[in-house]
């Protein structure tokens, strides 16, 4: 079993979106691991491993229009299954 079963993506779109911000908010707010917050002010992509992942679609809705929304569930895909 994972750790951190929710790999999470998504696209956030917005204004003044500032990359080193929302990662540093993640990080101290939500346990996981493997973040990725790149792009610049208008558009960032999100990879997150999570426990949790509505709390940080939640947290994402509140800085933009979120999109491309994945949640994979990596325990059932290390198991062999559709995840």
């Amino acid at each position: 079993m994972v750790e951190f079963k929710y790999d999470t993506q998504l696209l956030i779109e917005g204004t003044n979106l500032d990359e080193d911000e929302i990662n540093d908010y993640i990080v101290e707010n939500f346990k996981g691991d493997s973040l990725l917050a790149v792009g610049d002010e208008e558009l960032i992509k999100i990879h997150y491993h999570t426990n949790e992942p509505w709390k940080v679609l939640e947290y994402c809705a509140s800085l933009g229009e979120i999109f491309d929304i994945v949640i994979e569930d990596m325990d059932r895909q290390a198991r062999g299954l559709q995840g």
